[in-house]
């Protein structure tokens, strides 16, 4: 007799498949997030996380957010369909939790969620959405 699994059950070899190809996602939307950010003059900030204000420490920094972010999407993916409607509420939370929670408390500017519609915010709001659907693109191309 064949065994049923429940639909909550999750496979550990497409859980295992799901992160491999969601941390390659990170990595390559991390480049592309990256370089907009540079030409933005925006990574010495993000270096500032860690007491630096290098470029070279805050793409270090931003590859790390990058993985963990991609991580952190494949957990969220595996096993689903719709993983690029997933992508855009996935990057308006990353756009809350980081440019406006996590990154200003961090640099002691406070939260910036009263200025969460302003242009440099929509920004902001539009390029995390951006990495989210590069995100989801490689990692419906590399999940296999």
């Amino acid at each position: 007799m064949a065994e049923v699994k429940s639909v909550n059950e999750t496979n550990p070899l497409t859980m295992g498949t799901s992160l491999k190809a969601s941390a390659i996602g990170g990595i390559v939307a991390g480049i592309v997030f990256g370089l907009f950010m540079q030409m933005m003059g925006k990574l010495p900030m993000v270096a500032m996380l860690v007491g630096s204000e290098s470029v070279a420490v805050g793409w270090f920094v931003h590859m790390v957010i990058s993985v963990i972010f991609g991580l952190g999407f494949g957990a969220l993916a595996s096993g689903r369909s719709n993983i690029y409607g997933l992508a855009i509420i996935y990057g308006i939370v990353l756009w809350i939790i980081g440019p406006l929670l996590i990154m200003p408390a961090m640099l002691g500017m406070g939260v910036m969620i009263g200025k969460a519609f302003t242009g440099a915010q929509l920004m902001n709001l539009m390029t995390h959405i951006g990495f989210a659907l590069i995100l989801a693109f490689v990692y419906n191309k590399t999940n296999k």
